[in-house]
């Protein structure tokens, strides 16, 4: 039996690798991404950390450390807003990388299913020319049989 060639694999080839390619930057980015979330929170539970310090001291004591973290809050409030932008950004990212993956995912399915397709054509094809080639064989051998029949009983003839 022949061997199936299908003309467009490499084609699905570079599809697959592609596919691969998107998957492994989409995991980065969402590592990137939960990096960064976690930072957020870190540096929001550090404020409300501060704020409830502060809180729980007595008014007296409180002015000095209040006076403090006034002074140093708007770098506080900015980090936030920076990480919280950036946040935004890379999920942005990540929307963008998941519909590249998906439209290179459906092509790659797509040449898949034309690939099976095929290989099931193909083997229908080599299952028809061998059926045929069989057929052509027992035309021939039962052709050679009639040819040889009456041949055969004449000499059985002659011996009896």
């Amino acid at each position: 039996m022949k061997r199936f060639v299908w003309r467009l694999q490499q084609v699905l080839d570079v599809k697959a690798k592609e596919e691969e390619t998107r998957r492994t930057e989409l995991f980065e980015l969402t590592q990137t991404l939960a990096q960064t979330r976690g930072r957020l929170l870190r540096q929001q539970s550090i404020l409300r950390d501060i704020i409830s310090g502060i809180a729980r001291k007595k008014p007296q004591k409180r002015l000095g450390p209040q006076a403090f973290f006034l002074k140093y809050s708007a770098a506080s409030d900015e980090r936030i807003k920076e990480l919280q932008h950036q946040v935004i950004e890379l999920e942005s990212q990540q929307r963008q990388k998941i519909a590249q993956l998906l439209t290179v995912k459906r092509f790659k399915e797509g040449l898949e299913r034309l690939r099976a397709e095929a290989k099931t054509r193909f083997i229908q094809e080599q299952e028809r020319i061998e059926q045929k080639e069989l057929d052509e064989g027992a035309t021939i051998s039962f052709a050679r049989r009639q040819r040889l029949e009456p041949a055969l009983r004449e000499s059985d003839r002659a011996v009896q």
